[in-house]
């Protein structure tokens, strides 16, 4: 999962405001941070490091950086390792001119694209699966380069939201079936294109829509300009199907946001009272599906909207009694499980004056690896708690996503082979229940056959290429 932003002006100068914007998406990723753009040489322009954004980039100077369009992003590594060779956007100067490319999702033919490229010469400089776009673009050096990415695009498969800066101005795309999110804002005769909405709150601009599925929108001096990409002979089947992915509803979402349409915070709340109202003789070792406790808690800050819709429904009141410490980042999106498990006990610090000798229900938004949820139960525990009852807004996490989430494999998973009462068990919990996908479908409240929820019942739509088998798009014809 990564966080796109750009910036689109006829006279002001925005690379400052895509500093901005990419701080705004930090929770998208916090392994590097990038702001391209194009100089008044027809050359294209980067500057980008490891960290947050205020670790690789300087304020100050792109404030003073007079270019009146860029774009920006924010990583975390899904598809290819964290090192700076596959920090982005990844920039060039070819035969019809300069082009960078940002890109949120992963490509599920990237392998067999890469290969086919590097049969015909090509030289990749990093592992990330966003430099096969550049590379196709680069081999159709007879066609315009808005031509040459529509074209490109129609041959990958998989998810992308990208923002790419060529010279001929500003371009959004999004795969047909919109599996990540993508968004145009607008202050004044500025336009903005962002991962999600809340970025245009801290600019002052307002969200205009959403860049729609299949869609290729161009922003220049003459205004936007909208285009369908093409049907390769893989996406033709699915091109009318919506497959957005839940888990953005789930996690990776800011709540302030509004994807499709649907205030995530809200989303997040129904999430709750659902799941305070089922219950299931399944839910636990004891079968309890709400227990009689003295408080609900919740992990923050991912989990606490959920935990305010629970004890809504349930009655059961609601204690802030696990603090975050507000100067540590998401540890499910850190590279590296040792990182991963130190950073909780630095983020999170449970609160002993309210869990000593209480009962409560800790909500959370998801258990993927079971990292965070066993170890804060662990130190909850330590706060002599008399019970700890662990609920979950989401269905279990039971298989890998190709699509721009890092759960890889089904090992890695903690649902993927084990039972409730195991995983309860595992991570120290008196019981434990999940939302059902049903629950959190309606929750949602967008058309059931439009969300992807492939993590949750292995219902893919588009596979990746897997041992050695060969895909089946027509990338052959981008080097007619």
């Amino acid at each position: 999962m990564c966080g796109v932003f750009g910036a689109y002006s006829a006279r002001d100068f925005v690379a400052e405001d895509v500093y901005l914007g990419l701080s705004a998406l930090q929770h998208r990723g916090q392994e590097s941070a990038g702001v391209a753009w194009i100089d008044e040489n027809r050359r294209v322009n980067v500057v980008k490091g490891m960290g947050l954004v205020h670790e690789a980039l300087s304020q100050s100077v792109l404030a003073n950086t007079p270019v009146t369009r860029a774009i920006g992003h924010v990583r975390y590594s899904t598809s290819g390792g964290s090192m700076m060779q596959n920090a982005q956007p990844i920039c060039a100067n070819y035969a019809q001119g300069p082009v960078a490319i940002a890109h949120n999702g992963n490509l599920t033919n990237f392998l067999h694209l890469r290969e086919t490229l590097e049969s015909r010469g090509a030289i990749f400089q990093s592992t990330s699966d966003t430099e096969v776009i550049l590379h196709l673009l680069a081999h159709q050096s007879r066609r315009r380069p808005l031509d040459a990415l529509l074209r490109a695009l129609s041959e990958v498969r998989g998810a992308f939201s990208l923002v790419v800066l060529l010279e001929d101005g500003l371009v959004a795309a999004r795969d047909p079936w919109g599996f990540r999110p993508l968004a145009l804002g607008r202050r004044g005769d500025n336009y903005y294109v962002s991962s999600e909405s809340c970025a245009f709150n801290l600019l002052g601009a307002s969200f205009v829509r959403d860049i729609e599925a299949g869609e290729v929108l161009l922003i220049n001096e003459r205004g936007l300009t909208s285009y369908s990409l093409p049907d390769s002979s893989k996406m033709a089947e699915n091109s009318k199907r919506r497959w957005f992915c839940s888990f953005e509803y789930v996690y990776f979402a800011r709540p302030d946001s509004v994807i499709e349409g649907i205030s995530v915070y809200r989303a997040r709340q129904e999430m709750g009272r659902l799941l305070a109202k089922s219950v299931s003789t399944e839910s636990s070792p004891s079968g309890i599906g709400v227990p009689s406790v003295d408080f609900v808690a919740s992990l923050p800050d991912s989990g606490t909207t959920a935990a305010l819709g629970y004890s809504q429904e349930s009655g059961i009141p609601f204690e802030a009694a696990v603090v975050r410490n507000r100067y540590v980042g998401r540890t499910f999106i850190q590279p590296t499980q040792k990182v991963r498990e130190l950073g909780v006990r630095i983020k999170l610090s449970p609160s002993p004056e309210l869990f000593a000798g209480r009962k409560a229900v800790l909500v959370d938004d998801s258990i993927v690896r079971g990292t965070t949820a066993g170890l804060v139960v662990s130190m909850i525990r330590e706060c002599n708690a008399s019970e700890v009852h662990l609920r979950i807004s989401s269905p279990p996490v039971r298989y890998p996503c190709f699509y721009g989430i890092d759960t890889p494999s089904n090992g890695d998973l903690a649902a993927a082979k084990n039972t409730l009462e195991d995983i309860a068990r595992t991570v120290g919990a008196d019981s434990l229940s999940y939302l059902s996908r049903e629950d959190m479908m309606k929750a949602i409240g967008l058309p059931p056959d439009s969300l992807c929820t492939a993590c949750f019942d292995g219902q893919y739509l588009d596979a990746p290429d897997v041992d050695g088998e060969r895909c089946r798009c027509s990338c052959e014809k981008i080097f007619e």
